[in-house]
């Protein structure tokens, strides 16, 4: 098209899947009630879709649940960037366990893995949980700090990965996400009807165990 290489074409790229809006002339061809996202075609291809909701955002009314901080201080001081930071924090402080009510064990980390129909992917963290009547899960995790976003894309392609690697176990994808005030948004995500949509949503905040209110811990039963 005669157009400037970029620099870096998988940064721009990715920076438009999860990071920055699309530019105007993009988005004045959106539909009204409709988004464009950009989902891997195959390997090292990709296409524009349509859909309903491209990023998700935390709400600002839900409750803020305390939960005592059990982060080693040497992770805190040696996190390479907010991403791993999160994922250290929801990993140590169990925060996958106590969203979903499962036990869960985290099988590997920035896991990059390929997905028949939408080529190379990569997952953020692995967990696999078991409930008490012992069924099992695989459950994808996407984590977003700094100014990333939770993008729908990320979320379809993880539970496609899981319905191809796991085909018999039950996948439940959860994204995590820091807010304002040191607090952590969790959402479990689902796709119905080829759209993502919001499952359950909570917000946590990590506090010393001085700093729990024992009043509030009470009432959250």
């Amino acid at each position: 098209m005669g157009l400037p290489a970029p620099k870096n074409l998988g940064d721009l790229i990715y920076s438009l899947r999860y990071r920055t809006s699309f530019p105007q002339a993009i988005l004045s061809t959106q539909p009204q009630g409709m988004e464009w996202i950009i989902e891997g075609a195959g390997r090292a291809r990709y296409r524009f879709v349509l859909v309903r909701l491209n990023r998700i955002l935390p709400r600002e009314d839900l409750v803020t649940i305390n939960i005592p901080d059990s982060t080693p201080e040497v992770i805190r001081k040696y996190a390479l960037d907010d991403e791993q930071a999160l994922l250290a924090i929801v990993r140590y402080n169990r925060l996958i366990d106590i969203f979903l009510s499962l036990t869960t064990y985290s099988l590997q980390n920035h896991l990059r893995t390929t997905v028949q129909g939408i080529g190379q992917i990569e997952i953020d963290e692995l967990y696999m949980g078991i409930d008490r009547h012992g069924c099992h899960y695989s459950i994808p995790v996407q984590a977003k700090g700094g100014t990333d976003q939770i993008s729908v894309v990320q979320t379809k392609q993880d539970l496609a990965w899981c319905a191809q690697k796991f085909p018999g176990m039950r996948a439940r994808a959860i994204s995590a996400q820091f807010m304002a005030g040191e607090r952590v948004a969790m959402f479990e995500l689902t796709v119905e009807d080829d759209m993502v949509k919001v499952v359950e949503e909570r917000h946590y905040k990590l506090v010393p165990a001085n700093g729990l209110d024992s009043a509030a811990v009470i009432n959250y039963r």
